[in-house]
Order: C-alpha cells, then structure tokens, then sequence
C-alpha cells in the first residue's frame, strides 16, 4: 500500500462540476508529485478557475473523487484546505491597505497570535525564503510585487504542503517575476508541491516540471513544458488558431489625434500617485505603449485621459484630440469626438456585473443608432451584443447572459470588442489581454492591428512586455508619475524599457513639477461608475 511519502500529495479522480447551461469540469484527472511545479494551462472558460476553487473548498464538485497524501478527502472549505496544508494566492490579493503586514498575516493565523508576536517569524520566512518584507510597514506603502511576497509568506507561516498560485507573474516587472521563480524553486526543493496558472508560457516552460492542459472542461493532454515550444504549448490549449506566433510590421504613423502637454495633476488621494508634468502624442494609425509597474500613475493617466477626472477650464489646453481641446470634457463628451475606453477594472467599471451583455453594450454604445427619440432599439441592441460574441469569439450562452457569470477573459473580449466596433479615432486600453488565453489574445492583437491601419489612433497600457513589443510602434514607460521619452519600438529593448519603468530615465525629460492645477470629478450617474 502506497504511502504518503510515496504516492502523489494530491490526486483528483474523474472531477466533475456542472453550472447552468455549462459543463465546467468533465471527468478531470489530476496528479501533483511532492516537490512539484505543476502548470495548469487552458484558454479561457477550460475550466481551470472552477477546478482551482474546488481544490481549495470554496466550490464542491458534483462527483468524482480527492485523494489528498493518499487519503480520500471531501474539501468543504478553504480553512479545512488551509488546516490540510494547501495554500491559494489568488490574482487579485486579499489584503487590507490601511493595516500593517503583521496585522494582515495574524488575521490567517486564528485566535492567540498577535501581530507584535508574529513579527518575528515573518522577518525568519522572509530571509529564508528571499522574500523581504518589513512586518511593520502598511500594506499601501507595498509595491505589488512586495504585496504577492506577504500573500505567499502568509501560506507558508501555515506549514503549506501545496501552494496555488494564480496568474502570479501578471503585475510583476521581469526582475520581481524572476524573485519569486528563484523562491518557488526553494520551496520546490524542500518538497512544497505547487500549482502554477499562467497564460505566459515562456514562464511556464522555463519554470514547470509538468503541464496538465485544460480545453472545453476536459483534459486535452499532459506534457513536460521544457521540451515542448511556446508554440506547441498554445496549439495543445486553443488548437490549430490563427496568429498565434504572428508579428505585426511597424508604421510610422500620421499625423498626431492624442496630445498631452505638460500635463501634471495632483492626486487627492494618499494612497495614489500623482502625475508630473506628462508629455505624450499618439499619431492616427498607430500603436503607443506605455509599460510600468502597477502604481505608478497608470489608474490617474487613465482617469485623466477618460474624462473620470476632468481638468479646470484653465488647464484644459494640455489634453487635446486633434486641435480640440478637451481636458474638461466629461467621458460622454469625449466619446463624442471618438473616444474608445478600456478601463483596467472589468467589473463595476468596464462592465455592470447584474447587467445582460446586450445592456452591456447599450452603456457606451448609446450613441451609435441604439436610441432613438429617447426610446433604445431594442433590436439593434441585440445586434450589436450578438456581432461582438460572434467576432471575437466570446463564450456565452447568449447576448442575454449577465456580465458576472462570464470568465475575466471573456468578459475582458467582450468589452474590448464593443469599444473596438464602435470604430473609434482614439482607442484608450488598459491591459487589453490580461488573464486573457494565447488564443483570445491572438484575436484581440489582430483587432488592434486592424482599428489601427484602419487610422485609428491607439494607446495601450500594460505591464506584459511581450504583448507591448508585439503589437506597439513606439514605446514608453511610466515611473513614480513621469513617463519616459517615446520611443519606435525597433529602436529599444525589454532591458532598457524595464530601466525605464524603474525611473531609469533621461531626467532632462522631464522639467520641474509645476504647481498642480485644480482638476473635478466628472459628474457621475448615482450609484454607477464612469463606462
């Protein structure tokens, strides 16, 4: 009879799980060997978030069987995963800014700990494990590569045998994502097994033993991801799918839509970042790019540039669409003069969760014959839903289907379609293809490819270096609320923009930071954020 020390330390035995109208997980089989970095790979809707949550308890399957050492257990909840030795960091943290590290870490820990007495083992973890981290420093003060540190120490204060880690390297620059490789294959050594998602499959060749890969909810194969190319790897999840390995040609542009000049904003909000004396143009048909680790002023440029944050009339000459100055402009307005906006956040900002799609779609695309004489066309509306699931192939059950029930990556295809059909001048996108599938990021890139020649003026702002070099035409990064010298991709690299996003830039750029100017809120609809 197998023992713990030599059988798998988790199994999942024909695991299967049925939502309405959807058949989430079929039959799945799973082995994870003790010190293992085991890659779960799939498109969008395979399947892997609702197998993740039933390994963690937060979900129960409909049959099928986990053997956790050997031993058949039933996961009913995410402390009974915990106490077993499993540990979750999920891609969007679980932690509270206003409280200090220790504090956060002692809220996992149960009753009898307190921060002061925890600190100790979490200065021991952090130097044991390469992961430094002050336990007396607040949460907001953490950059987001020192917040994953605290979510990942906080699971192993809990003498975690099997860690899950989502999407961990989305937010990260090159150099934190290679940190916390350097941790993994630590904890590896020492036997910590681990569950590694990722859509980034050149992290997951160079760091995984082994892949499982999920298509349609069933298992579609297993494979070593070193020996396999990130070709291969994307053809065994999504199938023979155009553009996967496709690279785009550069244009030059003509002439600039996008004009931002001196434009510099202080942020009311203390935990935010301020923007200082920002210069930027994006010229018709082309792509700009600005990378930058989260937290740098990308929620504020993006604010700004939306017309959520409105600037004083006064002011209003340093944003302008052609020759039209719009800084005071509210996001109607703008939309107006051919605004498109992707906003980072999908729900509660690019999308109303209770909402159908076809409502969805209504909300910024109002003004494009979806309303007429103050009644909506009903008809057209359904329309418009039905083209954006049928163009980029959004898995639905129907237009009619509310925003929350679809995966981050369908629901990110979604938006990125309705804003892209409405034929925009100027696209404003913030991490077009985060936790989106190679597949689906293969369609969205040739989307942008195909708004841009059309001459549609584009900006993208994303922490996926790859993605920026792929699809942009000149480059940018943003650093503590400055952004860089633009320059035509051919002409940098990836060291010298990740120079760029850590400040590393010419500091005659930028000139001093002039008084900040008034800015307002937009006026809002009560209750709703800006779309």
């Amino acid at each position: 009879m197998p023992t713990a020390d030599t059988c798998p330390r988790l199994q999942l035995r024909h695991i299967t799980k049925r939502y309405p109208g959807c058949l989430a997980n079929d039959a799945i089989d799973l082995n994870i060997e003790p010190g293992e970095i085991h890659a779960l790979l799939g498109e969008n809707g395979a399947g892997k978030s609702t197998l993740m949550k039933i390994i963690y308890g937060v979900t129960q399957p409909d049959s099928g069987e986990i053997l956790w050492q050997g031993q058949p257990v039933r996961m009913r909840s995410p402390a009974q995963a915990r106490g077993l030795g499993i540990g979750m960091v999920f891609q969007h943290f679980s932690l509270f800014e206003t409280l200090t590290v220790a504090q956060n870490i002692a809220l996992a820990m149960g009753p009898g700990q307190t921060p002061r007495q925890l600190e100790p083992r979490i200065r021991e973890v952090s130097r044991r494990y390469g992961m430094s981290v002050a336990p007396e420093r607040l949460v907001h003060s953490l950059s987001i590569g020192e917040r994953q540190r605290v979510e990942i120490i906080r699971c192993l204060m809990q003498d975690i045998r099997l860690l899950i880690l989502d999407e961990p390297t989305s937010v990260l620059t090159p150099q934190e994502a290679e940190d916390l490789f350097v941790t993994l294959r630590r904890l590896a050594s020492e036997g910590c097994s681990i569950l590694f998602i990722s859509h980034k499959l050149g992290e997951v060749r160079a760091l995984c033993h082994g892949a499982t890969v999920l298509r349609g909810g069933r298992v579609s194969g297993h494979c070593v991801p070193a020996e396999c190319s990130d070709l291969a790897l994307a053809r065994l999840m999504v199938g023979e799918a155009e553009g996967l390995s496709a690279s785009y040609p550069k244009v030059a542009g003509g002439d600039d839509f996008l004009k931002v000049e001196q434009l510099s904003w202080h942020n009311p909000d203390p935990f935010g970042c301020s923007l200082s004396d920002v210069n930027l143009s994006v010229r018709s048909g082309e792509i700009v790019g600005i990378a930058g680790v989260a937290g740098n002023g990308q929620d504020e440029l993006l604010a700004v540039l939306s017309g959520e944050r409105t600037l004083s009339a006064e002011h209003a000459t340093s944003l302008r669409f052609g020759e039209r100055a719009v800084g005071h402009l509210r996001p109607d307005a703008r939309r107006a003069l051919g605004l498109g906006f992707v906003p980072a956040e999908r729900l509660g900002h690019g999308a109303v969760p209770e909402l159908s799609l076809a409502d969805n779609a209504l909300l910024t695309a109002f003004g494009q014959g979806l309303v007429r004489t103050g009644l909506v066309q009903r008809g057209r509306v359904m329309a418009l839903a039905e083209e954006i699931i049928r163009r980029f192939a959004v898995k639905t059950p129907s237009a009619l289907t509310p925003a929350r029930s679809l995966s981050g990556g369908n629901l990110q295809k979604f938006i990125l379609g309705r804003e892209i059909l409405q034929k925009p001048r100027l696209l404003v996108a913030a991490h077009p293809t985060w936790g989106v599938d190679v597949g689906a990021a293969a369609t969205i890139h040739r989307a942008l490819i195909a708004l841009r020649d059309a001459g549609a003026a584009i900006l993208v702002i994303s922490e996926d270096l790859d993605e920026l070099f792929q699809i942009c035409d000149r480059l940018g990064a943003l650093c503590a609320g400055r952004l860089s010298t633009l320059k035509a991709t051919a002409d940098t690299s990836p060291v010298e923009l990740g120079g760029w996003m850590a400040g590393r830039f010419d500091p005659l750029l930028a000139t001093a930071l002039p008084p900040a100017f008034s800015t307002t809120p937009s006026p809002a609809v009560p209750g709703q954020r800006s779309l």
